[in-house]
């Protein structure tokens, strides 16, 4: 048995009532489906752990998609509580006296945006009247992509209340030092692999599932698009590509005005090779846009962490990524994927690169292997360990 194996069975010994603040079903997306990984993940070692979601989670005026609900089923096992309102302070007074009543011992808490700074913050302080429950944060961003006014001010109150950090990159584990944080324990863990997605299947399956041509090949484009992600950037890219049976599958809702983008793809006359399957995708159907292309390939022009990386690792597809933030953190580059600058021309090089030398099938071998890294035991085990100390 390894060091690491001995130090979760001694953390797996030490049962917690543990709840967790933030996104859940019937909310979707990336938040949400990690809350639900992890309380899963605390349930399998024995802890008592429940979600608290929200009743409310933004104001429709500031949500940019088309729906902030899932049309999937509810997780059955796991026990979601729709509680939270994000704009009402009677809300948000009353959840926290629920919470300090129930006296968990752990209560880990999503922060994603300032804007929920002072729900959240309003809640655990009232929370830390009982003086029983530690409070972690899994931050992942301090500062945000687009920024606003009062995010500042937002996010220094909604730190007060917080005992130690998690965060999935180091450059926010550095931006937390921006703020009053001196005190309290931070730890920088890598985004776990999505392993919930279903398995792997070949790419004329998935291919045929989306109705896609077999005979082409794919870049993925995976996740909501806004302008920090660069879709602009990787579709100028495509007119240095001179593959004609390279295709993009741009998978994902716009977060923001279609219009632009539609015109650059007729401008640049790449209608033929550009799919746009820019509904929101569901968790059921992650599995076949991973499983029909040949490279991942997130063209951002920042960054923090990114969810997509986790899910090219669980299907063992390669990526290429950009130099910013903390993206290629998770990509070592030129054993599972490609480092490229944020630019169409860097971004273009590195996809010709991959084609050219015939990286997939060393890619793959080393995505099996590196995979190995990112266990949820190991952020369960961390976040026990902050809250302990």
């Amino acid at each position: 048995m390894n060091t690491l194996d001995l130090e979760l069975k001694h953390h797996n010994t030490r049962l917690s009532k543990i709840v967790i603040l933030g996104p859940a079903h019937p909310l979707r997306g990336g938040l949400a489906t990690y809350n639900e990984r992890l309380c899963n993940a605390f349930l399998s070692k024995g802890h008592q752990a429940s979600i608290y979601t929200f009743s409310l989670q933004y104001p429709s005026f500031l949500f940019p998609g088309k729906s902030q609900f899932s049309d999937e089923p509810a997780p059955s096992n796991l026990d979601i509580k729709v509680a939270i309102n994000s704009i009402n302070p009677l809300n948000w007074l009353k959840i926290g006296w629920d919470l300090k009543n129930l006296k968990p011992d752990i209560i880990i808490v999503r922060y994603w945006l300032p804007f929920m700074g002072p729900c959240l913050g309003t809640i655990l302080r009232l929370v830390k009247l009982n003086k029983h429950t530690k409070i972690v944060c899994i931050a992942d961003n301090i500062i945000p992509h687009e920024k606003r006014i009062g995010d500042s001010l937002f996010t220094s109150y909604f730190i007060q209340p917080i005992d130690g950090f998690i965060t999935m990159s180091e450059k926010v584990l550095a931006d937390l030092d921006l703020f009053s944080t001196k005190n309290k324990k931070k730890k920088s863990i890598p985004h776990p692999l999505y392993d919930n997605f279903g398995d792997t299947m070949s790419k004329n399956e998935a291919k045929e599932h989306l109705n896609l041509n077999k005979d082409d090949s794919y870049l993925l484009f995976f996740g909501f698009i806004r302008k920090y992600k660069g879709l602009d950037l990787l579709l100028h890219g495509m007119k240095m590509i001179q593959n004609p049976s390279l295709k993009i599958i741009v998978a994902g809702e716009f977060y923001e005005d279609a219009q632009p983008y539609l015109k650059l793809i007729d401008e640049l006359k790449l209608t033929d090779r550009v799919i746009l399957k820019t509904n929101f995708i569901t968790d059921s159907e992650v599995k076949y846009y991973f499983c029909a292309s040949d490279l991942v390939v997130q063209p951002y022009k920042s960054a923090t962490q990114s969810g997509v990386t986790p899910l090219a690792y669980h299907f063992e597809i390669p990526m290429v990524v950009t130099n910013v933030g903390g993206l290629t953190a998770m990509v070592p580059d030129g054993e599972v994927g490609l480092i490229a600058e944020p630019n169409e021309f860097s971004i273009a090089n590195k996809i010709n690169e991959y084609f050219d030398r015939k990286l997939e099938e060393s890619f793959k071998k080393n995505l099996k292997r590196e995979k190995l890294k990112y266990s949820w035991d190991i952020m369960t085990m961390a976040i026990i360990d902050i809250a302990k100390k």
